[in-house]
């Protein structure tokens, strides 16, 4: 009854298009290589817009025009970011989130950040290059109709009857153009770097000029500041699953392919999910970054591929001997140079409503800005400073890389794009496709720091970053060379798009027939049966795993074996979907029984932290019960193993712990491992947990539905999955968002997809925080709640299937 009382209501041009566009495509007339004249969106369950146009500029307009009904607020503000402008109208001191993580900077200093991009014209210089260092002919044309759709619904909307309260009515909400969506696009590609580096560029003041800087420390000091300040930022930052699965290793299909990216919640860094169709041209469905128009991780009728973050430096540092006696001049090749000198001016809010101007110099030199902190880290100015040299800053040819991938036929075709275009930032590719491969690439924009350029070049504290000594899992390995010789900038290869970047055929890649998969940690293991070998600055090899890593691994293997307790061999929709929302922990398995044998010796069930004694009795029987070792919504003892694993850990990487076997680069999936149940170091991390707990008046035996919960619209919803650090591939970070429980990044958009032999893809999804930020939406929380409860949506890809959806609503943009 409801879809007759909807379709009663559609204009009858609009019925017969989409009927006709059904019958083209079930019975293969030439006319479905013709798409309608005017884009026309078409919303099946949950929001989800297919959008179909005969041109690229036709596409663009649908894509912008939908993802401003769903997203206006959070685009607008991401266009006053990457315009300089947040001190402006929301004044200098708040924060913002210019990279991966939550509220890192200031609004000034952002605004410092990208105008100094905009005085230099760095992305109008790329936008006017030819392809591939400037967009392909597709590119631009999308851009123009994204903007055409964007400002569209913004007209018709208008600014104070913008639904979404967070920014009805402001002053920073305007129609865009061109340049803001390119700016936006650039902001996404180097913002691997901007997290760790953007507020020392901008506060970078010669010795003399600024506060007395920080005591210059040992060249190992240094390097452990900055490892673990790395280490930090990888944990509190996004990340992803990906397995693709090939033709021995699925039942019922040719591959299969599952995308799970881990990304921020909030801001600039939420995904939207959209189908994007010329008949004859491209016709993709998937998710982007919002604000894209392109599909970033999805699927085309032929091939499925993911992004995870690699560990590859998005940038590297030079160290330059400065003249004592004027510090803006540095010594290279035995010749002093002048450092350039740029005057930074941003308009700011002042607290009496007027609007003042703040102005910074900024340095830079022929390696780039000099910065003075790290990730936090100072980097003090003295003797010598740091220049940044950003392997991204010169990149938008990540654009025309999502654009290629959208159309490719086999994961060939993949490759073949991740070579040619070399746009991908910081990010490694898993694709899947027919024929029945399953490809790892980690085929990126990385500096051209060879082994031999390393070891001629790299400074002290830049060999103890850069080697395996002091490395975490997932922390990439930072340069620092020796600026003081020009020999040392990283030098161009003629098989590289652009100068300064490694050559791609020298990085890892991996197709095979069972699988491949990556969970943040380097190539060396995308399948352990066939281990990878490649330059350092790409990654570690023979070093320990993640946790999550093993648990994607074994996850692979054992399914493929049939040796998991699941029926049959080999994957299939059901239990892929399963296996990821089973919520497994790797820690659990490891340790959990040598915890409660550890529990249960304690003389008198109690343990002295702290100056308290603290009984632990209690945790001993809650912890052995737990025997599912999950974090699925009912498990309990899961938040107490999560706080007793984190006092554990303490920071340091999982081979550091008390174990009695230990790593064996021979055996890396399954070790290190049986902890020593008698260190003290596990019984004072249990203590530990059981005091905080009790003071935060959580029940050892809660429940995890009754602590990790998001609220929507008043209502709360119980969020499955816990930390990475655990070992569970269903990440969910939970932290403080305008002080209020939420989720920081997790899961977003999860997407498993098969191939057969034939037919249309066969695919699930879930988008876990909903394709809308607004909460006078519809779709605000609905995906939500289906995430809560363990549910996928069914892709619609077909015609015939989005016309046979009982939720359908069409939007012709005439």
């Amino acid at each position: 009854m409801a879809r007759r009382r909807f379709r009663s209501r559609l204009p009858m041009a609009v019925i017969a298009a989409v009927t006709m566009m059904s019958t083209m495509a079930a019975t293969g007339s030439p006319a479905a290589e013709q798409g309608p004249d005017k884009p026309t969106i078409r919303y099946t369950e949950y929001g989800i817009p297919h959008i179909i146009a005969s041109t690229w500029e036709g596409l663009g307009t649908g894509y912008g025009y939908a993802a401003a009904k769903d997203n206006i607020c959070t685009l607008a503000d991401t266009y006053l970011m990457v315009n300089a402008q947040r001190s402006r109208y929301l004044g200098p001191d708040g924060k913002t989130s210019p990279g991966e993580h939550q509220n890192t900077t200031t609004n000034l200093n952002s605004d410092l950040y990208f105008q100094r991009i905009k005085d230099n014209r760095v992305v109008e210089r790329l936008v006017e290059q030819p392809a591939p260092n400037g967009p392909e002919p597709e590119v631009k044309e999308a851009i123009r109709g994204y903007v055409q759709g964007y400002n569209r619904y913004l007209a018709e909307t208008g600014v104070n009857n913008i639904s979404d309260p967070a920014c009805r009515g402001a002053a920073w909400v305007r129609p865009i153009t061109e340049m803001d969506v390119y700016r936006h696009a650039h902001a996404e590609i180097i913002m691997g770097s901007a997290d760790a580096l953007l507020d020392g560029e901008v506060n970078a003041a010669p010795p003399g000029t600024s506060a007395a800087a920080p005591p210059t420390l040992s060249a190992a000091r240094t390097a452990k500041k900055i490892r673990d300040a790395m280490a930090k930022s990888r944990q509190q930052s996004m990340g992803s699953n990906a397995l693709a699965v090939g033709s021995q290793g699925v039942s019922g299909g040719t591959s299969m392919m599952l995308a799970n990216p881990h990304f921020p919640w909030q801001g600039k860094n939420r995904m939207w999910q959209s189908q994007l169709t010329i008949p004859g041209k491209i016709n993709v469905s998937g998710a982007s970054l919002l604000g894209l128009p392109a599909v970033t991780i999805g699927h085309d009728n032929d091939v499925a591929w993911s992004h995870t973050i690699a560990t590859v430096a998005p940038f590297g540092l030079f160290d330059v001997q400065v003249d004592p006696l004027n510090p803006t001049n540095y010594l290279v090749d035995g010749t002093w140079q002048k450092m350039t000198s740029q005057q930074v001016g941003v308009d700011v809010l002042n607290a009496d409503g007027s609007v003042g101007k703040v102005t910074r110099t900024l340095w830079s030199t022929r390696y780039g800005p000099i910065t003075t902190s790290i990730q936090g880290v100072p980097l003090p100015w003295v003797v010598s400073a740091h220049a940044v040299h950003d392997v991204n800053m010169d990149n938008l040819r990540a654009l025309n890389t999502w654009f290629h991938l959208d159309q490719a036929k086999d994961v060939n075709d993949v490759v073949n794009t991740l070579e040619t275009t070399q746009g991908v930032p910081f990010f490694n590719t898993v694709a899947s496709d027919r024929k029945g491969n399953a490809l790892y690439a980690d085929i990126q924009a990385t500096a051209n720091i060879t082994d031999e350029h390393a070891r001629s070049c790299l400074t002290e504290t830049g060999k103890l970053l850069f080697n395996q000594a002091l490395r975490l899992p997932n922390v990439p390995p930072i340069s620092i060379l020796d600026g003081k010789r020009s020999e040392c900038d990283w030098p161009n290869d003629p098989n590289a798009v652009a100068p300064g970047l490694l050559d791609p055929h020298k990085q890892p890649r991996l197709i095979r027939s069972d699988f491949v998969g990556n969970a943040n940690d380097s190539a060396w293991l995308a399948n352990p049966e066939q281990p990878l070998s490649f330059p350092r600055v790409m990654g570690d090899t023979a070093a320990p795993r993640s946790l999550r890593t093993q648990e994607l691994i074994l996850t692979a293997q054992n399914r493929i074996n049939g040796t998991d307790g699941l029926a049959g061999k080999g994957f299939t929709p059901e239990n892929m979907r399963q296996l990821l929302f089973a919520d497994k922990s790797r820690a659990a398995d490891l340790a959990l029984n040598s915890t409660v044998t550890m529990c249960q010796n304690i003389p008198f069930g109690t343990i002295l932290v702290d100056g308290n004694l603290v009984n632990v009795s209690e945790a001993c029987p809650i912890l052995a019960a737990w025997k599912d070792h999950d974090y699925t919504a009912g498990s309990r003892g899961s938040w107490l193993f999560a706080y007793y694993w984190s006092f554990l850990l303490g920071g340091q990487g999982i081979e550091k712990l008390p174990w009695r076997v230990p790593f064996d680069p021979k055996d890396p999936v399954h070790t290190p491992n049986s902890l020593d149940s008698g260190s003290s170091a596990v019984r004072d991390a249990l203590g530990r947990a059981v005091l905080a707990l009790r003071k935060a008046g959580i029940p050892l035996n809660a429940p995890l539905s009754d602590i990790q919960k998001i609220t929507r619209n008043g209502e709360q919803i119980p969020i499955h999955g816990s930390i990475s650090e655990l070992g569970v591939l269903n990440v969910i970070t939970p932290g403080q968002v305008d002080g209020k429980l939420d989720v920081v990044f997790g899961s977003s958009f999860i997407q498993e997809v098969r191939f057969t032999a034939d037919g249309p893809p066969q695919t699930s999804s879930v988008l876990a925080y909903s394709q809308s930020a607004n909460p006078n939406s519809p779709h605000y929380a609905d995906q939500t709640k289906l995430f809560s409860a363990g549910q996928w949506v069914t892709e619609r890809f077909t015609e015939e299937q989005i016309a046979a959806s009982p939720a359908l609503e069409v939007k012709v943009l005439n």
